[in-house]
């Protein structure tokens, strides 16, 4: 049979079209996009997949007036450039498969400081360095200009640490006055710098309601009296701006209506104000069925199975060093035997199953924590090592963090059916778990190491100096110790070899997530590629919710840079950390420094932060130790862990711990609980900071006491929303009382501290519109009537006090 010609070429074509793939699907974007912060004039390149995660990307931005959007659509790359006029909270508008979405971006100006070092004789490099620069000495150089050396940095409104590096030798700033210990023996110069927007601009969340078919989320807005336009409120539903026609204003009132049938499930709702460059913090409100999170009843339509209630803003994690916790099975004891190795540095004998006989006792059910971090599991050595820095003690690998293999449980833990074991009774108690995991280097005896010696660094600098210990001054490269290689990611290998790992770990295990150690000596692609394969091999395959939190020392800029929807969910605040344990534990802290990098603390990662708040670790000497003055802030501890370790004589010490608790357990972030702060172990440095831990009979009736008062912050924690999903406002400070509040839109959660020894009163103001009439002690009930919008607080010595406002 003929066929005429426009049949053939027909046919061709359909076939050739047959024969090419399908395009790709390009999926619903299913992170939370988080806000971008900017300084104006200042380009910053971001990668999509650090905003959120795609099989796919397929982006195209709108234009904007006020940024400059530069897209590499084979990179990713993407380069905003906002205008040296720019200033406040913008949504940029975008594009991704069928969707339309809006990336909050937060454009800022810095401000100028200069730094001045008037030089001795004969000294003739200055080098200055600080919490801006993660301590980094080579860095900044310093110029000399008429008698002076000089620099000048731009800075963004917050409290700096900073020392200059005068010839290799560290020096305080001697015309600064303001000084803080810095833990290594010696002292850090302060420097404050204010924030150039003096008034105050608030968004106050207010209540919820339901009408008809909508919810209404209701705020009110404190700032100037201009009338505020609809142009200046930014009000997402997840990454999707609500529509102007469900916005209400009502003078200073602000209304968000939301329609319930898209309210299933569920959702999250953001709101801020910006108005002539001033922006409210961002108010996050989390939806389960059109209700706000733990408000007593749901949206009439929800069904069980669309009801979630759990999420790692309720987390408590606690924090084990399984061979420090509990011997469950004295059959796997094997301690090292060496002639130059002491009990503190051996193995002391705690294993999984010690872990899984308090788990079956109901122990940290008692407690209140719902996380288990574990230390790592990994096989170790069998050899005690000498540690690099003098005196050159031996040490083993009790802690888990020289590996020997990366698939095998250490045998002196157990097996990795007991872990497997321990996860599962963990998970049916409602718990999670999250392994640490150790990426950044091995022991020489692993055998990647062996097999492979090509994946790691070297050990040799070519100005003949080891690369040990060089934190920052080669942080992605440095060794920890001679015999702990750290591993080259520039190389594919290695690369593909460790992510691959932890993504086992999970597959095999079912744990929840990692703690990752030494984070800031591994470049940005390895938590990159480690997430990508998280999200698609765990998350969207399997639905399961995996967190990840780092360990990172250093600038506020250097661990966020970690912290996105691409890399970690969280990291270890240690700045904030410094800032609290200074303020509680010294006489000479101050609540309103405190109060000032609390609020630092919040205008970076925001009030609804995943970060880890810690009293100690076990990094870090224990709080006990300094609080009681056995160890000085100005005192380098380490020897201290050896010679003359503190213990507690002083019952203040006690009341101390107590206080603190009751600040780690309601402020924003995830509270991390260290084995032993319950009974208020106390310790120097590592590592008798990682003593047995002790229970039961062997427990005192004072550390009873402080277990009972941990366990009673805890259980409020889990049963006030407001202090696990609310904002905070700081309401007075003073040198040694802080007054704070904590806010969703189901109720508001006053704390009160008083670290000092003598009693103290504190009048606490709310703003009128609460129009609040008392406040109702948690802890003992009594009432406490409002003069006005006023309230008077007495506080015993080192007492915290918690009330709902009614």
């Amino acid at each position: 049979m003929p066929f005429c010609r426009s049949t053939v070429v027909a046919l061709a074509l359909c076939c050739l079209s047959a024969c090419q793939p399908p395009p790709p699907q390009v999926s619903a974007i299913r992170d939370l996009l988080q806000p971008i912060q900017l300084i104006a004039g200042k380009p910053d390149t971001l990668l999509l997949s650090d905003l959120f995660y795609a099989e796919t990307y397929s982006v195209q931005f709108e234009p904007n007036p006020l940024v400059q959007i530069s897209l590499d659509t084979v990179t990713h790359k993407l380069v905003l450039l906002p205008s040296e006029r720019a200033e406040g909270l913008m949504l940029l508008a975008f594009r991704h498969g069928n969707g339309t979405y809006q990336l909050p971006v937060f454009i800022k100006r810095l401000q100028t400081v200069v730094f001045r070092y008037e030089p001795k004789p004969n000294e003739t490099r200055v080098f200055l360095m600080g919490s801006f620069n993660s301590w980094n000495r080579a860095s900044l150089p310093m110029a000399l200009a008429n008698g002076a050396f000089e620099r000048t940095l731009s800075l963004d409104a917050g409290r700096y640490e900073y020392k200059f590096v005068v010839d290799g030798k560290e020096v305080i700033d001697e015309k600064n006055p303001i000084k803080q210990p810095n833990g290594f023996g010696g002292y850090n110069s302060i420097i404050e710098v204010k924030s150039q927007n003096a008034k105050r601009t608030y968004l106050h969340p207010i209540e919820s309601r339901v009408r008809n078919d909508m919810t209404e989320l209701h705020f009110i807005y404190e700032g100037d009296s201009t009338k505020i336009l609809a142009s200046e409120i930014i009000a997402l539903q997840a990454n999707q701006s609500v529509p102007l026609q469900q916005l209400q204003i009502v003078e200073n009132r602000i209304i968000v209506k939301l329609k319930q049938r898209d309210l299933v499930g569920e959702k999250v709702v953001r709101v801020a104000i910006s108005k002539g460059g001033n922006v409210t913090p961002m108010q996050t409100v989390y939806l389960l069925n059109g209700r706000p999170k733990g408000s007593k009843t749901t949206a009439p339509f929800a069904s069980k199975a669309m009801v979630k209630e759990w999420q790692w803003h309720d987390a408590v994690i606690y924090s084990i060093m399984i061979d420090r916790f509990a011997n469950g099975d004295t059959t796997n004891d094997r301690p090292v035997k060496h002639d130059s190795l002491f009990a503190p540095a051996n193995w002391n004998g705690g294993d999984l199953a010690g872990i899984i006989q308090k788990l079956d006792e109901g122990y940290f059910d008692s407690l209140g924590v719902n996380v288990l971090w574990l230390s790592p599991v990994n096989r170790s050595t069998d050899a005690a090592f000498r540690e690099y820095p003098p005196p050159h003690r031996y040490y083993t690998g009790y802690h888990g963090y020289w590996t020997t293999h990366h698939e095998e449980v250490e045998p002196r833990f157990g097996t990795m059916e007991d872990l497997k074991r321990l996860v599962a009774k963990a998970h049916a108690r409602g718990m999670k778990v999250l392994l640490d995991f150790v990426a950044n280097h091995t022991h020489v005896e692993h055998p990647f190491f062996k097999q492979n010696p090509d994946w790691f660094g070297t050990l040799n600098l070519p100005d003949g100096r080891k690369n040990l210990r060089l934190w920052d001054e080669y942080r992605l490269t440095t060794w920890f110790e001679p015999y702990l290689p750290s591993f080259d990611y520039s190389k594919p290998e290695p690369l593909k070899a460790m992510t691959d790992n932890a993504v086992w770990w999970l597959k095999q295990t079912g744990i929840d997530g990692f703690r990752h150690d030494a984070v800031k000596h591994i470049p940005n692609e390895f938590w990159r590629e480690l997430t990508r394969k998280i999200k698609s091999e765990i998350e969207i395959s399997q639905k399961r919710s995996v967190y990840q939190i780092g360990e990172t020392f250093g600038s506020y800029d250097l661990i966020k840079s970690y912290v996105n929807n691409g890399q970690l969910n969280a990291q270890f605040n240690f700045n904030l950390y410094d800032a609290a344990v200074y303020a509680f534990a010294s006489p000479l802290g101050d609540f309103t420094a405190l109060a000032g990098e609390l609020e630092r603390t919040h205008r970076i990662y925001g009030t609804s932060h995943l970060m880890g708040n810690l009293m100690d670790s076990h990094d870090k000497v224990r709080f006990p130790a300094l609080a009681e003055g056995d160890i000085r802030f100005d005192e380098n501890s380490a020897e201290r862990a050896w010679n003359n370790p503190p213990k507690i004589d002083d019952a203040k010490t006690y009341e101390k711990v107590k206080l603190y608790q009751a600040y780690l357990h309601t402020i924003p972030g995830i509270p991390v609980v260290y084995y032993g702060n319950e009974i208020a172990m106390t310790g120097a440095s590592d590592p008798d900071n990682r003593r047995m831990m002790h229970f039961g009979k062997d427990a005192t009736d004072t550390e009873k006491e402080v277990f009972a008062e941990v366990r009673r912050l805890i259980k409020l924690r889990n049963t006030h929303s407001a202090l696990r999903y609310g904002d905070f406002q700081t309401l007075a400070v003073s040198k040694d009382v802080l007054a704070y509040l904590r806010s969703d839109l189901n109720e508001r959660i006053l704390v009160v501290l008083n670290k000092s020894d003598t009693p103290q009163k504190m009048s606490v103001k709310f703003p009128s519109f609460y129009y609040a009439k008392n406040v109702q002690d948690l802890q003992t009930a009594e009432a406490l009537s409002l003069v006005g919008d006023e309230v008077g607080v007495s506080l015993a010595p080192f007492q915290a006090k918690m009330f709902k406002v009614d």
